[in-house]
């Protein structure tokens, strides 16, 4: 099959790879249709190249259809249609139980004291073969896939694989009141998506800041009281002035890690990287 692949930092490459197969009775095999491209690759692009070889196949953001089940998936068979959580949990340990997949202790990468393996992302995840391929390994078919009705295409649902539920979990954790204020920093596909959940909840102000016109532009058209950062000397004090002075009652940062003008973060993360790599963990 073919599928995208990391070479090393700042190259990725569409190559031949062998197909994957069914290795566990938990396991699914499906044909991708549809796979997002995450932010968060970004990272794997240029500042966690200690934690990835040549040749592994990126993507946690897919969907398509079910070619093949193990033995012990029910709830899913061959022709279903699917969406893949990027997170690979079981459904049915501690954490699973308390809702905090995650931290699924049945995939929980415990060498690398990390959360539950996700797909295309790097040894401290697992190394997963991911989505951006022609077909995918889901592990945990048991639990994880999400089945989704034919007809409408596939970008009705692809954003179940990651967007919608991080944007609504963020929401969540905000602890957004019917009627409250909200503040959300960055206006990138996450912090999109956040602004559009917080008002489809109730709240009666959206605020929204970033430097992109585009993004800017995108959220004003939805009823987003938007911000250009570079264009107030003191945002603090616009924003409480939009709120009457009190500061937004929740808020949500969507800048994401790699943000715009964080030099000292980016030299940490390489510096932390290049560690690694002396200390032979890679």
């Amino acid at each position: 099959m073919r599928a995208v692949t990391w070479q090393g930092t700042h190259d990725v490459s569409v190559d031949t790879v062998p197909d994957p197969e069914i290795e566990q009775p938990t396991d699914a095999i499906i044909k991708v249709t549809s796979s997002g491209i995450c932010g968060s690759d970004l990272h794997l692009y240029e500042v966690l190249a200690p934690f990835i070889d040549a040749g592994d196949i990126l993507g946690h953001e897919p969907m398509g259809i079910v070619e093949e089940v193990g033995s012990e998936v029910t709830k899913i068979k061959p022709g279903d249609r699917v969406v893949v959580p990027f997170n690979i949990s079981c459904g049915h340990c501690y954490t699973c139980e308390k809702g905090l997949q995650s931290q699924c202790e049945t995939t929980q990468v415990r060498e690398q004291e990390t959360g539950a393996a996700l797909f295309g992302y790097t040894k401290l995840y697992g190394q997963v073969p991911g989505g951006q391929a022609e077909y995918l390994r889901v592990p945990q078919a048991q639990y994880g896939p999400i089945k989704v009705p034919e007809g409408p295409s596939d970008d009705r649902f692809v954003y179940l694989s990651d967007v919608l539920p991080t944007a609504w979990q963020a929401v969540e954790y905000a602890n957004l009141p019917d009627g409250g204020t909200a503040l959300v920093l960055g206006l990138g596909p996450i912090g999109e998506m956040c602004t559009r959940i917080a008002q489809h909840r109730g709240a009666s102000k959206v605020i929204g800041l970033d430097l992109v016109s585009e993004r800017l532009e995108r959220a004003g058209a939805h009823g987003v009281e938007v911000l250009d950062i570079t264009a107030h000397d003191d945002i603090a004090a616009v924003v409480r002035e939009l709120t009457d002075g009190r500061g937004p009652i929740s808020v949500i940062d969507a800048v994401g890690m790699e943000a715009h003008g964080a030099p000292v973060g980016k030299f940490a993360q390489r510096a932390a990287g290049r560690s690694r790599t002396r200390s032979g963990a890679s």
